[in-house]
């Protein structure tokens, strides 16, 4: 049950409002075009949620979070490939029943990765499990050998970068440059229709919810309060017996897993999955997005997905020569004006006036003030 005792007084408030506002006052108020749009910012929320346990409450900055968007979104990019190819009209190809991009290279049978993909349910637990358990090799691999900090960082951007040039150069098996496109149908019903559109938004909406919900629920177990001072005192968490190792791992995967929804989530939203939004560019935007809204909030990491998306959209449409100049301006704004985020923002300026209006104490909106009593880095 969501109640104070899962969220202060203050998140209780940010719940609800981010609530009315995505179940309510946005459906009712935009038309479908714009609808699609809030739910493609969306699908970068979950990677921000991620990033708030990995690099907020765990210290552990990842820059290649794209790679696991990209995963989970060519997961079920090769499922609804393989629904449009059984139903496409095939007399073109010289190989019915695979995807027009392999008949195109010349692949005469489906490759063997490409058949568990028939199914619907193992694609859910693939959307999963790859990412997962991609994010558990490289994570075990780093950490059990204490690579971290910078490092790491730079390691997971090479990685980003790899991943891209691999299915850019496997053409005949991923799609290259252009990626899996022209996908129309999920189990039969259409994803293109606005009726579609507006039935998926409501989806992904309440996925990010339970999300949020589960991101909470790791925040205020030990465990949370663990990463909280792995990340400030590394070495005596270490000798207080604890393997730091597992518990960036475990971060490091979570992340990577709703990541990974959120791919899956962008692939049925926007009817196509490329390699532009695996590689370093989307993987660094992704972390500004949990800059912008605070990497120690969980609210914060959804508003700042929101705010920044909205903010590029507008500036591309008003200012399409200098939309870049002026989206770099608000970050850097933002970054010198308020370190941490939208969410510092609440915490100073907002939250005590909401406390006077209760007659309540200061329990802090930021998720950090909670989680271990101190202010946000």
């Amino acid at each position: 049950m969501i109640n104070a005792r899962f969220f202060n007084r203050s998140e209780l408030i940010g719940f609800l409002a981010l609530a009315v506002l995505l179940f309510v006052i946005l459906p009712l108020s935009l038309d479908i075009f714009r609808l699609n749009l809030v739910a493609k910012y969306l699908t970068y929320a979950f990677v921000g949620i991620g990033l708030v346990i990995c690099w907020g409450y765990g210290g552990i900055l990842s820059l290649g979070q794209g790679v696991f968007f990209g995963l989970g979104g060519y997961c079920m990019a090769m499922y609804l490939k393989l629904e449009a190819s059984s139903v496409e009209n095939t007399k073109i190809q010289s190989t019915p029943g695979i995807p027009d991009f392999m008949d195109w290279n010349q692949l005469t049978a489906l490759p063997f990765f490409w058949k568990p993909f028939h199914s619907f349910p193992l694609t859910l637990v693939a959307i999963l499990l790859v990412p997962g358990i991609f994010a558990l090799i490289i994570g075990a691999a780093m950490f059990k050998r204490r690579v971290g900090g910078v490092y790491f960082a730079i390691i997971t951007q090479a990685i980003a970068a790899i991943l891209t040039i691999l299915i850019i150069g496997q053409q005949g098996y991923t799609g290259g440059v252009n990626g899996i496109t022209d996908l129309r149908t999920l189990h039969g019903w259409d994803i293109r229709t606005d009726h579609a559109k507006f039935i998926l938004y409501f989806v992904e909406v309440v996925l990010l919810f339970a999300c949020i919900i589960a991101a909470q629920f790791i925040r205020l177990t030990k465990l949370g309060r663990i990463l909280v001072a792995m990340r400030e005192q590394e070495d005596r968490v270490r000798f207080s017996g604890y393997s730091v190792a597992n518990f960036k791992i475990f971060a490091f995967c979570a992340a990577a897993i709703f990541a990974a929804i959120g791919g899956a989530m962008f692939t049925l939203e926007v009817g196509f999955m490329s390699p532009s939004f695996v590689g370093i560019v989307p993987s660094i935007e992704m972390v500004i997005y949990t800059a912008v809204g605070g990497r120690m909030s969980i609210f914060g990491a959804v508003w700042g997905s929101l705010l920044v998306n909205f903010a590029k959209t507008s500036l591309s449409e008003s200012f399409p020569q200098l939309w870049l100049f002026g989206l770099g301006a608000l970050f850097i704004a933002v970054v010198l004006a308020f370190p941490n985020g939208l969410s510092g923002i609440w915490a100073d300026y907002v939250q005590p006036r909401v406390d006077r209006l209760f007659g309540s104490r200061k329990s802090g909106w930021n998720d950090n003030s909670v989680a271990d009593g101190a202010p946000a880095e």
